[in-house]
This record gives C-alpha cells, sequence and structure tokens, in this order.
C-alpha cells in the first residue's frame, strides 16, 4: 500500500489537465489520467507524472459516454480502492463567425454540451461512490469566465461553461458535507486553446488583454492548477465557489 491520495484528473493529457495532473504528482498524488483522442500525450504526461514519483493510470475515456465512464470508474476503483480528488477538466467547443448565429452547426452544440456539461455530471456521479471511500475528498470543475460574462466565444462553449457553473454549486449542495465541490473560471489563457480562438490575432490580442490586466500577463496552465490544487487540498471550509483566475481583468473592468 502508498500513503499517496488518489486522483482522476479528465482531459488530462494537454493544457489545464496536464498541469493539473503534474502538480498532483508533486503534492504526493497518484493521478488516474483520462484522455478521449491525445493518446500519445497522455502517456507523456503520465512519464513526467511517474518522474515526480507518482503511480498513473492512462484511461481512454468519451467522458459523454455513460458506460465508458463506468467502466473507467471500476478500473480505478479495483487498481486503487478508492478517490481523494476529482478535476472534471475534459472539454470541448464548436466553431462559428462572431455574432453569425446562423454559422453554428447543432451537432456541435449538442457535442459541446455532451462533453462540457453532461460529461462533468456523468464523472462525478459515477465517482461519488469512490471518493466517498477518500480522505476529506474534493471535487474541482473546469469552468471559464465566459460562463460568467459575454465575450467573442461560441455560444454552445460559453453556455456550457455557465451550466457548468450552476451544476458546480448544485452538487456542492447535494454531495456535502462529505464531498466538497468548486469550480476554476480561467481568463484568457495561453497556448494552444487561445491560439485556435484567436488566429492570427493571437499575439495582438493576447499582448492587448495582458496589458489591460493589473497582473500585466494573462492566465497560464500552470496558474490554473495551482488554484486547482489549493481548493482540493485546502481550503476546507470552500465549497459551491467559482474562483475566477484572470490577474483581475474582470475585477477592473
Amino acid at each position: 500500500m502508498t500513503s499517496r491520495k488518489r486522483a482522476l484528473v479528465t482531459g488530462g493529457a494537454t493544457g489545464i489537465g496536464r498541469s493539473a495532473v503534474l502538480a498532483l504528482a508533486k503534492a504526493g498524488y497518484d493521478v488516474a489520467i483520462n484522455y478521449g483522442s491525445s493518446a500519445q500525450a497522455a502517456q507523456a504526461t503520465a512519464a513526467e507524472a511517474h518522474a515526480l514519483g507518482a503511480r498513473t493510470l492512462v484511461l481512454q475515456c468519451d467522458v459523454s459516454n455513460e458506460p465508458a465512464v463506468r467502466a473507467m470508474m471500476q478500473t480505478i476503483d479495483e487498481a486503487w480502492g478508492g478517490l481523494d480528488a476529482l478535476v472534471n477538466n475534459a472539454g470541448t467547443t464548436a466553431s462559428w463567425k462572431v455574432k453569425d448565429l446562423e454559422s453554428l452547426d447543432l451537432d456541435e452544440w449538442d457535442r459541446t454540451f455532451a462533453v462540457n456539461v453532461r460529461g462533468t455530471f456523468q464523472v462525478t456521479r459515477a465517482a461519488v461512490p469512490l471518493l466517498r471511500k477518500g480522505d476529506a475528498p474534493a471535487v474541482v470543475n473546469t469552468a471559464s469566465i465566459v460562463g460568467l460574462r459575454p465575450g467573442p466565444q461560441p455560444l454552445p462553449y460559453a453556455a456550457s461553461k455557465a451550466a457548468v457553473v450552476n451544476l458546480t454549486k448544485t452538487l456542492a449542495w447535494n454531495l456535502g458535507p462529505a464531498i466538497r465541490v468548486n469550480a476554476v473560471a480561467p481568463g484568457w489563457m495561453e497556448g494552444d486553446w487561445m491560439e485556435r480562438m484567436l488566429g492570427e490575432k493571437y499575439e495582438t490580442l493576447m499582448g492587448a488583454r495582458a496589458k489591460a490586466t493589473p497582473l500585466k500577463r494573462c492566465v497560464t496552465a500552470d496558474d490554473v492548477a495551482e488554484v486547482i490544487l489549493n481548493l482540493l487540498t485546502a481550503n476546507r471550509f470552500v465549497t459551491g465557489e467559482i474562483v475566477v483566475i484572470d490577474g483581475g481583468f474582470t475585477a477592473s473592468t
């Protein structure tokens, strides 16, 4: 047996998920890394976590698929006998032309909600029996600043993150006092996601956002992972909260 705690990070191969996996590994957790399609990246992240002393499980699962989610939890339970932490980070978005409602594909809308909202619920529900075996168990969901205020992001993505905000609060009410549930809401984040969203305007727009931010830069995946870890390991009387991570931008605009 090991004294290390056990965590599951969905969407754990890249971006915020990868940073969360590594932060948890450094903090003494063994980490199950869920991925949808990024198998090579998931294995690379697992290798990095293993180098930090963590046991890892690498688990392919579409979080919108209920039987697959249940099977993933069974695998974790059989391997580790429970969970102490869950990070619901798996997410997707849709494509559209800004302010052109007709450019939205409703199949993409449905897929975005299936992963971002239904997936968050399904994974949490299936994890509850494992978390109840854990030590001071906690859940952190990845929301977004666009779930709290309007922006140029695709409507289904923004609406799904608003749903995650509500779901976080509702789950906190339903799962307390045994399990705490909080969420992080990153602002404009450096990296691949925003590069895809902003295209050739990435450098210009990110630079302008950093200049308008009190802390004079945009958020990184490591910034988000730091807050996720704190919500899991400390803040023991905090549940149902949404922590905005944007360097003070929304507080000053």
